[in-house]
């Protein structure tokens, strides 16, 4: 994917452009399966009181119907990588000053280790803040929030996955997206059903601090309304979506469930295809809550 860099509000930026080169469709072909099977990033936890740890046999797992042999469980104690991004457009309905406060309670919440790294977004996304853990240098960089264009929110979503995730992997394995916007895209040359696809693909969790939806709930033609975007892109990829006006409380449920609650889950996948999209189905016994995404697209086309 081609990077560029502009001058905006007097400080250098870089622009991820939205369409992918030849290095970017190398880089779709990371791995995020080990060789002794596949790879579930799971979000798990007791509501019974229990103290007692989460077990194997406490787990049972469905692809289209057919129970799998879960191999490992395991808690996942590493460092977090976040993206933030953050709707520009012209027309969301939130102030930039709100925005900016929104990205700010991130910086405060996240845990030793954890890095943040914020896009802004509209008819192109660019780089407000590159990797950090330093909240005086996210106070710094929000100042280049600004409301201008529509939002190409596919195609951030793309350039966000190729050019700032995907390079991570497969050494780190928990990679989120937080989403700060209402859903809507206007314009962009990425399918819905290819990014959120690509997300699963690479156990990309996407979480969202969800704004009012400026369309009113109107019909998008080739595509989902805004509202049901954030929807399938929390729960199809193991997220959750919160209010926008919560962003406190959602900072800090987002960054204590990514250090605290965290799991990996690895199988042996049995009677399935790889030409085919595969439904996941994760349930525990009573008194256990697991959260993880809906489907493994296919892998052969």
């Amino acid at each position: 994917m081609k990077i560029w860099r502009v001058k905006e509000f007097g400080a250098v930026v870089i622009a991820l452009a939205v369409f992918a080169g030849a290095e970017a469709q190398s880089r779709k072909n990371v791995r995020v399966t080990d060789e002794g099977g596949s790879v579930l990033s799971v979000v798990g936890f007791r509501t019974d009181k229990s103290n007692a740890p989460i077990r194997v046999q406490d787990l049972f797992l469905y692809e289209n119907g057919i129970e799998q042999k879960i191999k490992n469980f395991t808690y996942d104690p590493t460092p977090s990588k976040i993206v933030l991004l953050v709707d520009n457009s012209q027309t969301v309905r939130a102030d930039i000053e709100k925005l900016q406060e929104a990205v700010k309670e991130f910086a405060y919440e996240i845990y030793e280790g954890d890095q943040l790294f914020v896009v802004g977004y509209d008819e192109k996304a660019e780089i407000i803040q590159e990797w950090t853990d330093d909240a005086k240098k996210i106070e710094t960089a929000v100042a280049l929030f600004r409301k201008k264009g529509n939002p190409f929110l596919f195609d951030a979503l793309s350039a966000v996955q190729n050019d700032v995730l995907l390079p991570l992997m497969p050494g780190n394995r928990k990679c989120v997206v937080v989403l700060i916007g209402d859903g809507l895209d206007r314009g962009s040359k990425t399918p819905f059903e290819k990014i959120l696809g690509d997300l699963q693909k690479s156990n990309i969790t996407v979480y969202a601090l969800q704004l009012p939806d400026r369309t009113g709930g109107a019909f998008r033609r080739n595509q989902p309304k805004a509202v049901d975007v954030i929807t399938q892109l929390t729960e199809g990829t193991g997220g959750v979506s919160f209010s926008f006006d919560e962003s406190q409380t959602a900072a800090k449920a987002i960054c204590d469930e990514l250090r605290k609650n965290r799991y990996l889950l690895n199988y042996f996948p049995t009677n399935t295809s790889t030409y085919d999209a595969r439904r996941i189905f994760l349930i525990g016994q009573e008194g256990i809550t697991l959260r993880t995404k809906v489907s493994h697209p296919p892998t052969v086309k």
